[in-house]
């Protein structure tokens, strides 16, 4: 539609059976950006980058496979109907809340065992996740999904009748909620490079918690537009996973900031650099 803020198609170009998707696309995106930001912010601080990437890497791997679970889980009423739709993640659905489980635990686990120091790997890493959620948020503009409830509003975004649901079929503009994360998440990565890490940073896991902390409430509010949360009881899940989220983040934060920070463990460890047979603090 011309002149309306609309998704101009979900499908870039298709060579034969195959499709290349905006989906994809962005998604490849803000992964390859995210790993280039968390590699240069690795260099900089002297720890092991290429490490910290191959944790991250098998984390993104780890995330978007619970972030998928998380999503056929919660709505298992159509994909218990439509069982072959699981596979086809080209279709987005997948669910932020299941990737921030599964996929910061997995990397984590691997900066262990690999002995690179665990917390600080996770504040390089936080500024990367919450701005490649900005980037793959577009995703869902392509596709027509994560819309809000409908709105005259002057941003208002044209959904097409076979992407509406069934009670609001003879509404055609809603609340672009996809966009409303997307710019949450982007005040969030600034907040977090420019003020957040320059007062607070020099204590490991203090940067990633406040990630964890400040992206919840947002979603919290921006969850409440949304027609397509999932639902326990008069509760959405979403909204229930930022409350609990916002409160891990809050001890998490106060637990990090108890800590020494990296300029009280600099001696042993010579300006933050990983020493070979001992695991830093953090």
């Amino acid at each position: 539609m011309q002149g309306v803020f609309a998704s101009p198609g979900a499908i870039v170009f298709e060579l034969g059976p195959l499709q290349i998707r905006w989906y994809g696309i962005l998604m490849a995106t803000a992964i390859l950006v995210g790993f280039w930001l968390a590699h240069r912010r690795a260099v900089q601080e002297g720890l092991p980058a290429d490490q910290i990437i191959r944790a991250a890497q098998w984390g993104v791997v780890a995330g978007l496979v619970g972030a998928r679970l998380y999503e056929v889980v919660f709505n298992w009423g159509y994909y218990g109907r439509f069982p072959w739709k699981i596979i086809a993640v080209w279709e987005g659905g997948f669910a932020i809340h299941g990737g921030l489980i599964v996929g910061p635990l997995a990397g984590a686990l691997l900066a262990w065992k690999w002995g690179v120091p665990v917390l600080r790997a996770l504040d390089i890493i936080a500024p990367s996740m919450i701005l490649g959620q900005a980037i793959g948020r577009w995703g869902n503009f392509f596709n027509e999904e994560a819309f809000g409830a409908p709105t005259d509003l002057a941003w208002k975004l044209y959904i097409s009748p076979p992407h509406r649901p069934p009670e609001f079929r003879q509404v055609d503009f809603f609340h672009p909620t996809f966009l409303y994360e997307s710019l949450w998440n982007l005040l969030v990565f600034v907040l977090l490079v420019r003020w957040i890490r320059p007062r607070i940073g020099r204590h490991p896991g203090a940067v990633f918690f406040a990630y964890v902390g400040l992206y919840s409430v947002g979603r919290f509010l921006i969850e409440a537009l949304r027609l397509d949360s999932f639902w326990i009881g008069p509760f959405r899940v979403g909204q229930l996973a930022s409350v609990a989220a916002v409160l891990v983040a809050g001890v998490g934060l106060r637990w990090a900031l108890r800590r020494p920070s990296i300029d009280a463990a600099a001696p042993a460890t010579g300006r933050g650099r990983v020493k070979r047979g001992r695991r830093p603090p953090g």
